[in-house]
């Protein structure tokens, strides 16, 4: 038996990978792993449908295979429209009608952070802090107290301001603190985000905000040092975040 039919014979058992590897061996191989056959069988075995039509549905069943056959690694983004420079975080956070907290924060400062107090913060909520998911913080100064129990009745609203535009977009609407974790010291509220109309199929996006708050012998108290947001549920970089606030609802 020839080599060109002895390779003809067993290319067929060969998966995709196999397959393209041969095509790297030889102009003969290459020529050979190249005839469309074996790659239409290659995709019937994935996609019988597409292959009950007489022609392929791309230029060839190669690049069918070639383009679809696995996941695309997650693409480099471009650089952001919008710097943590252009922007400031207004935050407010009642308790029912007293006002515990309202500050304008840059956003290079949200950006930045803060460095974690040497003492009084339990182990739990430094690993959180030293986490590699991207979270913005801030210090809380001076500090406000909230008495256990009341969470509940302490609400937050964030607005962000562009200075580049003079435009503002909302984050969170008045969304109350009903978790606290115990375990890590935070209490925490979300809101859906408002994504601009030009990106219609952007939805349930939640924008978190947590009070970080110390050890205290009184558990009756939480004694609040700062103040962490983030949108993990879809942007874990500085990048992602960036793009996510590009794309609120901006008026």
């Amino acid at each position: 038996m020839a080599s060109e039919e002895v390779l003809k014979a067993v290319f067929p058992f060969l998966d995709g990978v196999d397959l393209a590897s041969c095509m790297g061996v030889c102009k003969q191989w290459k020529d050979i792993a190249k005839d469309d056959f074996f790659w239409k069988c290659l995709c019937a075995k994935r996609w019988p449908s597409i292959c009950k039509k007489p022609n392929p549905p791309t230029l060839t069943y190669y690049k069918l295979y070639k383009t679809f056959y696995k996941r695309l690694h997650r693409r480099t983004l471009l650089p952001p429209r919008i710097s943590f420079d252009d922007l400031e975080f207004f935050i407010d956070i009642w308790a029912e009608n007293i006002l515990l907290f309202s500050e304008v924060v840059p956003g290079s400062v949200l950006q930045v952070g803060f460095k974690i107090p040497a003492s009084g913060v339990c182990d739990m909520l430094k690993f959180q802090l030293e986490g590699s998911e991207y979270k913005m913080t801030f210090p809380v100064e001076p500090r406000f107290t909230i008495p256990s129990g009341q969470n509940q009745n302490v609400s937050v609203s964030v607005m962000v301001g562009r200075k580049d535009s003079n435009k503002v977009a909302r984050i969170i609407n008045k969304s109350m603190f009903d978790y606290i974790d115990r375990s890590s010291y935070r209490a925490l509220a979300f809101d859906y985000l408002d994504i601009s109309p030009s990106y219609p199929f952007l939805s349930g996006i939640r924008a978190w905000i947590s009070l970080l708050f110390m050890e205290d012998r009184h558990e009756d108290v939480m004694d609040v040092f700062g103040i962490q947001m983030d949108f993990c549920d879809v942007a874990n970089s500085k990048e992602e975040v960036l793009w996510l606030l590009d794309m609120l609802d901006w008026k």
